[in-house]
């Protein structure tokens, strides 16, 4: 139906790639392999994709370009045949608490048009039914659903008085510019402590609304509104980007609790009493999307049947990419990678636009092989609209898709970069390359580890769970798997509230990252580097800090310039002085072993424990990253742009070497290449024969096989989840059929055979 055709790369030499010259298929899917940090992101989403937005970005007016992200010119000779690029990753979506699934996917739109028309009584039009505009949103919790209690107890001691640091919630501390708005007032003895206030002085500190101050001392700033402690909380940091950083303080002084007048709803009374078919618009948001779609198909008002037709298609390709679990009103900030690039999938799958190419980054990551033929159908789906499907991969329930592969390395960082293979797949499976050969390799069942001591879960209900009771083994490695939203994290909540030693949690969660956080700083290893180039060089150590004396004047150490664009994603650039190296000339002038600091932090730890592999404090720690499957990462790279998986093994990194503790691990194979999961199982095995209890949840059929113990959540997600479906020992899980993982296992040698 389509002419065929190819995108066609000439010399391509981005990042680590060797001069590429490479033909992909027009209008089919091509999967793009290899290890982690060969360079397969080099040249799918660095070259193709940048040089594709950048072309686009380019027949905009100058005016509009500068609120467009900048795409630095790919280090390609050229491209051919290049179709616009849209890129589906598997970034969060940000945190914003008004931003839900029904408002993210522009269902909610439809929703109030449709109770603005069929609701009965007449409320008002589509806004009424919005919590975030002001015709109908609770007065009470703006719209939020919740309110926040601060605990002024927890903000103050008594005993202290303001120059003595008596407001002891952070950034609140003596000289600082937040305590000079309470000791610079005139209002207050600074020297007396908070015990011996007046109740009309703990009022005025704590509790007043912002005013003008009459009679103002000389030190106040003259436009300055006086403010009281709690509501000036509430005001700057609470739901505020500044509330990322206090998290932990936030968490010691806020009890959140659903609002007392619209209980959760965020709308207001007489927006509820509007209905359609015995529910109001709150009802339908709280349903889950299988459920909303029944809503929908019961409705026989011709008025507003293209409403419903037109929500209902977009609920049904949710429903259709295994998401059909997920409620209207769950909070955009709650949803995974995961599941956020599969809403993105399935809004383009109701897009008329053809002729793109579309490019996903690891779309399996987070899901069982249960979920990921629903991708492989919206995939195919995408393709026979007419669209060229490039997809980065590791996962080898999802490469069967392929067209077309091509392989990348045939190594990670300065010693990949080539093209190792193209051809089909089934071409793949009988060449010698490094990811058909692992392909071809049936799953092997190591023999388990003899139970001795367990921690038993009775009756568990949290969330979805459905009363279950359960034996966790203690001394060995127990995988928990199931489909996403199951029920696996809630067990392993449970387990967590169950124990009574200490215990390691390497979930994915964030480790506080930011632009200026790197490996060096995260293993804390950057002083002692610091300071061989300091001995080496006679100088001083701060010299070759990039957040101190040895950073680029114009971007302050961060390696690029930032520019906020009001509600816009900010525009990141790299920095045109330094050049992303972080560093002034004065600092790049120094050299260590023949390297000034910049090249040492850009160097791949893999290179980098040669370089320092006289110095046991630097090594050891690099070392340890080389066993998680990281030494491809650079030193300096910064963490913001690590994945969940990532994040995980460096977190482990820096726990290895313990004996007689329990590690918890949420995914940790994710972004991972078949050749490091065997390093990282390798691993495993010796964690636990060192006396350590591993409790993993894992989709990876690799990973399950060589574990002593399953536990399999399901069957499926939310609440068609949320029972055990096997426990027991993984091999034994193939003769289970409700086992959606014991199906898998039993398919994917069956496939091999």
């Amino acid at each position: 139906m389509f002419e065929r055709g190819a995108i066609e790369v000439y010399d391509a030499h981005q990042n680590n790639l060797k001069h590429v010259n490479l033909k992909i298929p027009k209008y089919q899917i091509t999967v793009f392999a290899g290890l982690s940090g060969s360079g397969k992101s080099s040249l799918v989403f660095d070259t193709i994709a940048a040089a594709s937005r950048r072309e686009l970005n380019e027949t905009f007016p100058s005016f509009t370009q500068q609120y467009l992200p900048k795409y630095g010119q790919p280090q390609v000779k050229r491209i051919d045949h290049l179709p616009v690029a849209i890129v589906i990753e598997q970034k969060r979506i940000g945190k914003n608490a008004r931003s839900t699934l029904s408002t993210y996917t522009g269902i909610y739109s439809l929703l109030r048009l449709l109770f603005s028309r069929a609701g009965k009584p007449f409320v008002g039009y589509s806004d009424t039914f919005s919590f975030n505009l002001p015709q109908g949103m609770c007065p009470t919790c703006q719209g939020l659903g919740y309110v926040d209690d601060i605990d002024a107890k927890a903000l103050i001691d008594p005993n202290k008085s303001l120059n003595q640091g008596a407001i002891t919630f952070v950034s609140f501390g003596p000289h600082t510019w937040r305590w000079r708005r309470y000791a610079y007032s005139g209002l207050f003895d600074n020297d007396k402590p908070l015990k011996d206030y007046t109740d009309q002085e703990m009022d005025l500190l704590l509790n007043a609304p912002q005013q003008r101050l009459k009679n103002a001392p000389e030190k106040w700033p003259r436009t300055a509104l006086y403010e009281g402690v709690i509501p000036r909380i509430r005001r700057s940091i609470i739901g505020k980007r500044e509330a990322e950083h206090h998290k932990e303080a936030l968490a010691q002084i806020v009890t959140r609790r659903p609002c007392p007048d619209c209980h959760g709803t965020r709308l207001r009374p007489e927006v509820l009493t509007c209905q359609i078919n015995g529910l109001n618009i709150a009802d339908v948001l709280a349903m889950d999307l299988v459920h909303a779609l029944q809503f929908l198909h019961a409705i026989k008002i011709p008025l507003v049947a293209d409403v419903i037709r037109e929500v209902a298609v977009k609920i049904q390709s949710l429903v259709d990419i295994g998401l059909g679990y997920l409620t209207l009103d769950r909070s955009t900030e709650t949803l995974s990678g995961g599941e956020t690039q599969r809403i993105k999938i399935a809004k383009f799958l109701t897009s008329e636009l053809v002729d793109m190419v579309y490019i996903l980054d690891e779309p399996s990551v987070g899901l069982h092989p249960h979920d990921i033929q629903l991708i492989k159908n919206a995939l195919i789906n995408l393709k026979k609209k007419g669209n060229t499907i490039l997809v980065v991969e590791h996962n080898p329930e999802l490469m069967p898709i392929a067209d077309y592969v091509v392989e990348i390395g045939p190594q990670a960082g300065k010693n990949g970069g080539r093209i190792t293979f193209t051809g089909t797949y089934q071409a793949l499976l009988t060449s010698n390359t490094m990811t058909g050969t692992l392909l071809k390799r049936p799953l092997t069942y190591r023999p388990p580890r003899q139970l001795t001591k367990t921690v038993s879960l009775k009756h568990v209900t949290t969330h979805n769970l459905k009363d279950v009771s359960v034996e966790i083994p203690l001394g060995v490695e127990t995988v928990i798997s199931g489909v996403a939203g199951s029920g696996k994290s809630s067990l392993v909540d449970a387990l967590k509230r169950q124990l009574k030693v200490p215990y390691i949690d390497l979930s994915q969660g964030a480790i506080g990252t930011n632009i200026r956080s790197t490996p060096v700083t995260y293993l804390n290893i950057l002083d002692d580097i610091r300071k061989l180039f300091a001995k080496a060089t006679g100088t001083s150590t701060s010299l070759f800090s990039y957040n101190g004396k040895g950073a680029c004047p114009r971007c302050k150490g961060k390696g690029v310039t930032i520019t906020n664009m009001a509600f816009m994603d900010p525009v990141v650039q790299e920095c045109e002085m330094c050049h992303g190296k972080r560093y002034n000339d004065e600092a790049l002038g120094h050299h260590y072993n023949g390297k000034n600091i910049s090249e040492v932090l850009n160097m791949p730890i893999e290179s980098a424990i040669q370089f320092f592999k006289q110095t046991p404090e630097i090594d050891r720690k690099l070392i340890n990253m080389q066993k998680v499957g990281l030494d491809y990462l650079t030193l300096g790279q910064p963490l913001t742009t690590l994945s969940g998986g990532e994040l995980q093994r460096l977190k482990l990194a820096v726990q290895l070497n313990k004996t007689g503790t329990i590690y918890l691990l949420d995914e940790p194979t994710a972004g991972l290449h078949m050749k490091d999961v065997a390093k990282l199982i390798r691993l495993f095995d010796e964690l636990v024969a060192a006396g350590n209890t591993l409790i993993i949840v894992e989709h990876n059929l690799e990973v399950i096989s060589k574990a002593d113990w399953l536990i399999d959540v399901g069957p499926d997600a939310g609440i068609y989840g949320g029972q055990i479906l096997y426990a027991g020992i993984p091999e034994r899980a193939q003769q289970v059929s409700q086992s959606r993982t014991g199906v898998a296992l039993k398919a994917y040698n069956q496939m091999r055979s």
